[in-house]
Order: C-alpha cells, then structure tokens, then sequence
C-alpha cells in the first residue's frame, strides 16, 4: 500500500475564525492589523474586503482612504493558532496522524483510511463540505508525497487527487513556490526565467546544486518521494485503537452500545493474538456539530473478554449525549499488559487474585462507585512506617518481600503522625497515660521499646522508639517517642506522638 496523504490550506484562517466568533461580520468588509514601525499595518482581510482593493501588508491609513467603511480589529495571532489546534484535533475523526502546518495549514497522514468513506474522491470531498460548512474556506489536495500535496493545495485546483507514481508530472507545471522555497532562492529563478518547475526538472542536480545551494535538491527530492519526510502528529497515535465510521448518524443508546460491542470484539481479537489484555479503555464518540462525548474504564486485571469490558462500558453509555448524532466511533486502549492466556481462555475457578470472578467484581464495583475507592497494597522493602507498604494499582503484582509477622503492626496507621501529651515516669519506661483529642487514655498494659531508626540514605532525623499500649478500655494504640529525653532546667522533655490503632 502507498502511502497516502492530504495536505489542507485555510487561505483566511484568522479572518474565517473571527466570523465564527462574532457572526455580525459575516458579509461586512473588516480587516485584522497590527503595528508595524510605528503604523498600523493590515495583516490578514475578507473576502469582501479584498474585493474593495484592500491587500495585506497595506498601511491602515491608506485602506481607510481606499475604503472609509472599512472595520479594522485587532490582530491576535494566538486565537489563530488555537483555532488552527483545534481544526487539527477535529481532523482525528479522519485519521489518527494529523499534523500542524504553520500558520495556517495542516497534513494529514491517510493512509488506509479513504476506504472507510468509499473510496478517496469520497473521502476528500467529505472533509472538504464539513470544514467548508463550518465556515472555514478550504483548499485541499491528496498525493503519494507531502509535498506534492501541498503543491496542488496551495498553487494548484482545489481538491486534486494525485494518483500513486505520478508525482513528477503533477508538479511540472507548477511555479518554483510550491516546492515550499526560501525567497532568496525564489528570486534567483525568477530572474533565470525559472517560473515552472519544468523548466528545471532536467537540469543535473550537481548543476542545481551549484547555482542554489542544497535546499532545492532536498525539496524536490521529498516531493518526488526520493526522500521522506516525517511530520509530528498533534496527537500520538494509541498502538491499540479501533475506529468505526458511521453512514448514517446514531442518535440512540442502542446504536451506540451495537458500535461499543462491534469495537471491542475487534479490538479484543487484536489483544488476544498478541497475548494481551486491556488495563484502561476510552471510547471516544465524534458528533456531526464537532463536539466529542467520551467515557473510559480500567481494570484492575489485564483482560480481553468482550463480554466483561462491555459490562463496564455499559455502565457509562447513559452519559453520552449523541446530540443530532454520533459520525464515528473511536476506541482506544492507552495501557495494556502481558496476560496468561490459558487462564484468560479458561476462565479458572481458582481463589484469591487469580479469579477471574474476583477481578471482574472489582471493576465493576470500580466501575459504580468510582476507581479511587478500592485501592489494593503490598509491602515495600523499608522499615519506616509510613514506607514499609505501597499501594499498586494491578491485581497480578507480586510483592518482592512477605508481610512481617515478627513484630505487630496496627490494622489502621496514620498517614502522619499525631503529636499527644503523654505521662511516663523516667526514660526508657512506657508511657502510662497520654491525651489525644481531649481524652484522657490511662494505660494497663504496653510492650516496648521497639527502635526505628531513619533510613539515612532517604531523610535525616530522629530515630523512634515504639510502644504497644493497651488502655483500661481494652483499646490498642502504637506510640512513639522520638529521639532521647532532653535535659532543660531540669526537667525532661520528650515529644510523643501516635502512629497507629490495633483492632
């Protein structure tokens, strides 16, 4: 398959984006300016405008003269980059690859996708009648080459598709500029007679190198496809992704939930071969009136059971507001896994995470009452309280060391320690009362000391001498006290704090 792409030129961006903005212009002459060596300069106009013998780059001054009626706003080249990121993303429902090209132009890398629409003449038109409709004027053109296309998009008929090898005589009869020149090199031809490309098509290259340096070889080189030419997408392609284009526009929920399970049948049977599973999905839903509704899942298990992910997605198919109805459907999976595909394909009745039972539960209780609420946790290699357990977000991490059973460690510890007033008789001995949040704990029992040292090659401080205490109530509690007693006029001070509660 060749490789295939459209070039699209927006010849009154900044003016176009403005009548979006503020509709009263529509059909009224205006014109943007800017100052320039202390005037003010006109940088873009309309249509209309024009027609009245205004032209870029003319001081404002003299287009008033020209024209006394003439509306003169501001320029703001910013809006016009935006508007321009924004016409690229809205070009996604076409093709994953789209790509900026300044400051008023953009490239769309379409290989294989022209067939989804019937073909590329119906593939071209429809993106040219819906940026046309939005009230964008558009000048577009396909070919084997970047640079062929935007040679015909730019100097040649709006809409020109270039078939497959035929680059070459696609460009003879197109000036020098749309080869995209510098203008030192433009005005060189232009004073050699040089105004089509066929006048310099033969010549040598060692020959045209000589007389215009390397950039006109390199450009015709990339136009011809002897040379490849990368683009940057504004939006990296997701490996796995599934797109479902639409002939007629869905509006209903059972029209979303066929395409849903149609997608993910697709995109599962991908997975499968490649011994994958998804961990998040996303269902993007493009609208004829260019607004997206979007949904996503995740899973606390790799998987590609259909039946299950759909489960999920189900649960979010009633936010969708399909307006005057969904065009494409696109679905995509960022974050995906090595599975076990015998058991995926068994679907096992083994116990703990392995379940497969149990890890659907999981994402569909996930799925209800939101992913932050069931939060899984292994211990970690450090002896620091608050460092010794980390919490992970997938159901088949094994953790590198076991829970330590050697020492009790409370059901619920503090996230930070709470500093309380305690009573204990001289160092070294349990506390044996302490108060926190204005009560009273007398205590009848306590263990301890059990030092902590700091891991110095993470924080300096303190170290800390733990204590289990069990008050009159029968209640649990781990208290520490941290670093030695301090001598102070006589008196010994220490800081104690509460880390933790047993069951």
């Amino acid at each position: 398959m060749s490789n295939r792409f459209i070039s699209i030129w927006f010849p009154s961006l900044a003016t176009d984006h403005w009548v979006r903005v503020r509709p009263e212009l529509y059909g009224i002459e205006f014109a943007l300016a800017a100052p320039e060596r202390g005037r003010m300069v006109v940088k873009a106009l309309n249509e209309a405008a024009a027609a009245m013998g205004i032209e870029a780059n003319m001081a404002v001054a003299d287009a008033r003269a020209i024209f006394p009626a003439l509306v003169v706003l501001d320029d703001n080249p910013d809006a016009a980059r935006e508007a321009l990121q924004a016409l690229a993303e809205w070009c996604i429902r076409y093709t994953p690859t789209v790509a900026l090209d300044p400051p008023d132009g953009l490239i769309l890398d379409v290989t294989g996708c022209a067939y989804l629409w019937g073909g590329e003449r119906a593939y071209l038109n429809d993106l040219m009648t819906k940026l046309h409709q939005g009230g964008y004027q558009v000048r577009a053109a396909m070919a084997e080459t970047i640079g062929v296309a935007w040679a015909h998009a730019h100097y040649g008929r709006p809409g020109t598709i270039i078939p497959a090898g035929a680059q070459y005589n696609a460009l003879l009869q197109l000036p020098p500029a749309s080869l995209r020149l510098s203008p030192e090199i433009l005005e060189k031809m232009q004073k050699l007679g040089f105004y089509q490309i066929r006048n310099f098509a033969g010549i040598p290259p060692r020959v045209l190198r000589r007389r215009f340096g390397q950039e006109l070889i390199d450009q015709l080189s990339k136009a011809l496809g002897y040379l490849q030419e990368f683009i940057e997408p504004v939006r990296q392609a997701v490996p796995y992704q599934e797109r479902l284009p639409c002939l007629e526009p869905i509006v209903t929920a059972t029209g979303i939930e066929i395409a849903l399970q149609k997608l993910l049948e697709m995109l599962c049977e991908r997975l499968a071969k490649e011994g994958k599973g998804l961990r998040s999905g996303m269902l993007t839903c493009f609208r004829v009136d260019g607004k997206t509704q979007q949904i996503d899942i995740v899973t606390n298990r790799a998987s590609h059971h259909v039946r299950h992910l759909f489960r999920l997605f189900e649960l979010k198919i009633k936010t969708i507001a399909p307006g005057f109805g969904i065009e494409l459907f696109i679905l995509e999976a960022p974050e995906v896994e090595e599975i076990n595909t015998i058991q995926e394909t068994m679907w096992d009745t083994t116990g703990g995470f392995e379940n497969t039972a149990i890890a659907e539960l999981l994402d569909t209780v996930s799925g209800r009452v939101g992913t932050g609420v069931i939060q899984r946790y292994l211990p970690d290699e450090h002896h620091w309280p608050e460092r010794s357990v980390k919490m992970v977000a997938s159901l088949q991490e094994k953790p590198k060391i076991g829970w330590r059973t050697d020492r009790q460690r409370p059901v619920f510890l503090l996230p930070k320690p709470e500093m309380i007033f305690v009573t204990a008789p001289v160092p070294d001995y349990p506390p044996t009362a302490f108060r926190y949040k204005d009560k009273v704990h007398y205590i009848d029992k306590s263990e301890g000391p059990e030092r902590i040292e700091q891991e110095w090659w993470l924080q300096r401080g303190l170290y800390r001498d733990y204590y289990t205490v069990e008050d009159q109530e029968g209640r649990r509690y781990w208290l520490f006290r941290l670093g030695p007693f301090v001598e102070e006029k006589e008196e010994k001070q220490a800081e104690w704090f509460i880390h933790g509660f047993f069951a």
